[in-house]
């Protein structure tokens, strides 16, 4: 199976642009031809608007390790001058302005995640950051040189433009010049680095395009776009939202025991598909995983919650998370180290500290009236055993006990030290 059509099994194509003519030859290539035929550098773009990726960078991550085991090489750019602008794409208003350093802190932050799945160096990869060239660019001199090839009323008609103009809070005129900053960044990547290829999420489309037509009207050079689809779950949730927040891909943000729970809690309708994009086993393996519910579902699971954290934070980490998974859930003698914990002193659970307030400090709930109404509805439980008075606090609960174990619902737990 040639690369593409590895792709396109695993679930990671939404659109691509069309067969295009080679310059001065009578013969058309498209994304499939230049994928299984030779080697292409292609890229794709990250914005460093968070200190960390979050479960939803994980797809074009993922198609970039599958196309960079095949040959080819990725260009990971980071954003750092497209960030200074903000991407309008999917937002319902302007995003919030980050400072040049915070920018900078960012980006150094996904380029250490990124470096967990792709390789850099020479003739293997590149990490770049727009920043180098968008920065030091004449304003003026860009709009006479650039500006010309885009057609205002052609941009308005771009779904991500579309939406925000009829909107009360509208588009900003710096959001408006986003798309021009990326159609560019493809043009100096083509010409520097023979990068033929843009990839992205498919609310990208329209960005990618606009650097492709770019590329053709200045250089006369063809150059091509793919898009991957933008995922939710089975249960319609954005991927990688929980309700306690982003899953995100740094282990101080996100635990790796929290990021397999996030894996091995996926919905049933997910699991095969979840399978084919974040590892790395043989499309036949998982296929075979899934053709039957009950237990062959649940090792299914397994197989992902435990391949997915070791992608991301190595087998030792996978190991310690799938181990406290399976003591907790299968009623043994747990190590508790790797359950998300807090440390309370004793002194504040003798002045009277509420159960209810401890549920939101580990993350349990988001407010007080949640926590109340979790403990009346018999939703929490303390070392297995489930509370369900409303104002218990710690002290009646704890003993003489230096760690509890708290529990919501039959899967999230989090771990609560005594200390002094």
């Amino acid at each position: 199976m040639g690369i593409y059509s590895e792709l396109k099994e695993r679930g990671f194509l939404k659109q691509e642009t069309a067969p295009t003519q080679v310059v001065g030859s009578a013969k058309t290539f498209s994304v499939e031809d230049s994928l299984n035929n030779g080697k292409v550098t292609f890229y794709v773009g990250f914005d460093p608007t968070a200190d960390s990726m979050h479960v939803g960078h994980l797809l074009p991550i993922m198609a970039m390790t599958h196309l960079q085991r095949a040959g080819h090489v990725p260009i990971a750019i980071i954003g750092g001058g497209t960030t200074m602008i903000g991407d309008p794409s999917g937002k319902t208003e302007m995003r919030k302005m980050l400072s040049k350093e915070d920018i900078e802190a960012n980006g150094r932050k996904l380029l250490s995640q990124l470096k967990r799945y792709l390789v850099f160096g020479e003739n293997q990869g590149l990490f770049l950051n727009n920043a180098e060239w968008l920065l030091p660019l004449n304003y003026i001199e860009f709009l006479r040189d650039f500006g010309k090839y885009f057609k205002v009323n052609e941009m308005i008609r771009v779904e991500a433009y579309k939406m925000r103009l009829e909107q009360e809070q509208g588009l900003s005129f710096i959001e408006f010049n986003y798309q021009l900053l990326q159609a560019y960044d493809f043009l100096v990547l083509y010409e520097k680095y023979g990068c033929t290829v843009q990839m992205g999420g498919d609310d990208q489309w329209s960005n990618i395009l606009a650097g492709v037509d770019l590329i053709r009207r200045v250089t006369q050079g063809s150059a091509q776009a793919l898009t991957f689809p933008l995922l939710t779950t089975a249960s319609g949730k954005k991927m990688g939202k929980t309700e306690s927040g982003a899953v995100w891909l740094d282990p101080e943000k996100t635990s790796p025991y929290e990021y397999y729970q996030y894996w091995i809690n996926s919905d049933d309708r997910d699991v095969e598909k979840f399978l084919k994009l974040f590892t790395f086993l043989p499309l036949e393996e998982i296929s075979s995983m899934c053709e039957a519910g009950g237990q062959q579902l649940r090792a299914a699971k397994q197989a992902l919650a435990f391949e997915a954290t070791k992608i991301t934070h190595g087998e030792e980490e996978a190991q310690k998370a799938q181990g406290a998974s399976q003591a907790l859930f299968g009623n043994q003698g747990a190590d508790l180290s790797e359950v998300p914990s807090i440390a309370i002193s004793r002194s504040e659970i003798e002045k009277g500290l509420k159960l209810a307030e401890v549920l939101i400090r580990v993350g349990l709930s988001k407010s007080k009236t949640e926590a109340t109404n979790l403990i009346i509805a018999g939703g929490i439980y303390v070392e297995n055993q489930p509370v369900t008075k409303a104002g218990t606090t710690m002290l009646e609960i704890l003993g003489t006990a230096t760690t509890l174990l708290l529990r919501k619902g039959k899967k999230t737990y989090r771990k609560v030290v005594i200390e002094g």
